[in-house]
């Protein structure tokens, strides 16, 4: 079932490049941007990455948390974070719980793979609703950050 506006985000308990757990019940209190990406070091994805690193004042002065979320392990997201000099967390959904519980999981992904993330993002408020969901289509599609943008404005 797809994650829409209004409702209640599910919780997640996924580990960081660092191995630090993060939950969202752990993030009541903040808002919070997830941006679930099907694949490190693939092309959209790193453009997509690379434009949240180059953003994350503007996120950080609408007090919100920016996570990126894709199956890869942490150890790749660890190296794909260094090559790209990203400056927010990467969490590693290795285990396909989250694109699970938001919805987002791939079934037809470039060459025959499964069960990666779609290219989705929600805003998430203070409160734990979500106040913006998109999911992508098609992998090669971009994200809506004025769309985010706004979302978050709303929820500042």
């Amino acid at each position: 079932m797809s994650i829409s506006v209004g409702q209640k985000a599910p919780n997640f308990n996924l580990p960081d490049t660092d191995k630090n757990m993060v939950s969202l019940e752990g993030l009541k209190g903040k808002n919070v941007v997830l941006l679930f990406f099907p694949a490190a070091f693939t092309g959209v994805c790193t453009k997509e990455m690379c434009q949240t690193r180059d953003e994350l004042a503007t996120f950080n002065g609408m007090n919100a948390q920016v996570y990126g979320i894709s199956v890869d392990m942490i150890f790749s997201q660890g190296e794909f974070k260094k090559a790209n000099a990203i400056n927010f967390p990467l969490l590693s959904d290795f285990n396909k719980d989250a694109i699970k519980a938001y919805d987002v999981v791939n079934d037809s992904f470039s060459v025959g793979f499964k069960g990666v993330a779609k290219r989705a993002s929600f805003v998430i408020n203070k409160e734990g609703n979500v106040v913006f969901a998109e999911v992508l289509p098609n992998p090669g599609d971009y994200p809506n950050f004025d769309g985010i943008k706004k979302a978050l404005e709303s929820v500042k």
